[in-house]
């Protein structure tokens, strides 16, 4: 931990309140497209879509941007049921995943071997620099997702390289300015962790890892994602749920773990149904989205934790929870074998019948090359996906979507 960041001390109780309220929907920016669904351009190769509260503003992280300067973000406006690229900014690193605090004021970006904080207000407006400072060295650590504690005091950066996921006091880290300090525990969790997802009751962390580690002495039964890369015959054990009591993250991390529960190959994304009650979880290398009880993974009864898993597309990654719960939406990214002419589909689910372990696909909706994350936006009308590929950002009026029927 200590060659990433310097230590704060760790005698501190995380607190968690409710967050606050979410800015009013700004009707003019909420306003339907004509079209069901809209696909706008990017400057680079689209990873995650940020949503702003009030709906009018989408940030966009770029892995690797049209300049010489790589990567950054592309600042998305909506109104008027349009989209428009307002400008782009360069960050140094290799940015991915990203989240907004919930006052709306700061966005946090994984970025490689750094985590960059950038100010929302500037993002928007284009007044002044907007980038505040990165904590990281730009070493292999392998930052790829984030996300905060409902009261903005906390960042937790799953660390895809470093096996672990990382926790940052920003209160701590606003106060030097970004410049290193924040760090207050490393969790270790297992092979390429990739989620951050905090329970509605701010008590759980749940991340995923795609491959347990060889001391925890899992059978090989997963086989390679790259068909082309070595024989078809399993070389790696499954992937895990791992479950973590907030309130001894800080106190004790190495005995903060609750739970490890198989979630099949390659898991990669989590995202719980509104109450909490369910996780849903795509399994890359299985082409399937799994459902898992969340009462049972942070209880006694973890081996009965699965409810049901449905096959999709090829390899599924993004997902979103949509109609209140009803339906969930999958990418399915084809990353190993498509090209940046495909056009893959995003799956849509029926969320009761995957929960009851019967066969739950619904249809498709159509979407560019690789698509890779989903986010709604609060008034539950809009999903935007972004097509890593085919470089183009994906506006989808839910309720007006075209959904291919499943044979």
């Amino acid at each position: 931990m200590s060659q990433y960041f310097v230590i704060a001390s760790t005698a501190l109780v995380l607190t968690l309140v409710a967050a606050p309220a979410a800015g009013a929907q700004d009707s003019a920016c909420n306003v339907p497209a004509k079209d069901p669904i809209v696909q706008l351009d990017m400057p680079g190769r689209p990873f995650e879509p940020v949503i702003s509260a009030d709906g009018c503003w989408i940030f966009v992280t770029l892995t690797q941007g049209d300049g010489a300067n790589g990567g950054g973000v592309a600042v998305v406006h909506r109104t008027s049921g349009s989209l428009s690229v307002a400008r782009t900014i360069s960050l140094q690193g290799n940015p991915t995943g990203a989240v907004l605090t919930h006052d709306g004021k700061l966005l946090i970006v994984a970025d490689g071997g750094y985590l960059a904080f950038v100010d929302a207000t500037r993002l928007e407006s284009g007044d002044g620099n907007p980038v505040l400072g990165y904590i990281g060295n730009g070493s292999a650590i392998g930052f790829i997702y984030a996300n905060v504690t409902p009261d903005d005091r906390y960042l937790f950066a799953s660390a895809e390289r470093g096996e672990a996921v990382i926790v940052i006091d920003l209160e701590q880290a606003r106060a030097d300015a970004f410049k290193g300090r924040g760090g207050v525990a490393r969790l270790d969790v297992g092979n390429a962790p990739i989620s951050v997802t905090l329970s509605p009751d701010g008590r759980f962390l749940y991340t995923t890892s795609e491959a347990a580690l060889p001391g925890w002495n899992w059978p090989r039964t997963c086989r390679p994602e790259n068909p082309n890369a070595r024989a078809n015959v399993p070389d790696h054990p499954q992937g895990a749920i791992i479950v973590f009591d907030l309130a001894n993250v800080l106190t004790d991390p190495s005995h903060a773990a609750v739970s490890r529960v198989p979630a099949g190959c390659n898991p990669v994304r989590l995202v719980l149904s509104p109450s909490g009650d369910v996780a849903y979880v795509s399994a890359r290398d299985d082409n399937a989205l799994l459902a898992f009880d969340t009462q049972r993974l942070v209880g006694s009864d973890t081996t009965h934790a699965l409810l049901g898993r449905t096959e999709v597309g090829i390899a599924p990654v993004g997902i979103a929870v949509i109609d209140s719960g009803e339906r969930i939406v999958v990418t399915n990214s084809n990353r190993f074998s498509g090209s940046a002419s495909d056009h893959q589909p995003l799956t849509v689910v029926d969320a009761r019948r995957l929960r009851a372990g019967v066969p739950a696909v619904i249809g498709t909706i159509p979407a560019g090359a690789f698509p890779r994350e989903l986010r709604l936006t609060a008034d539950g009308r809009t999903l935007f996906a972004t097509n890593f590929a085919s470089r183009t950002l994906e506006m989808i009026d839910v309720a007006q979507a075209p959904i291919a029927k499943s044979p």
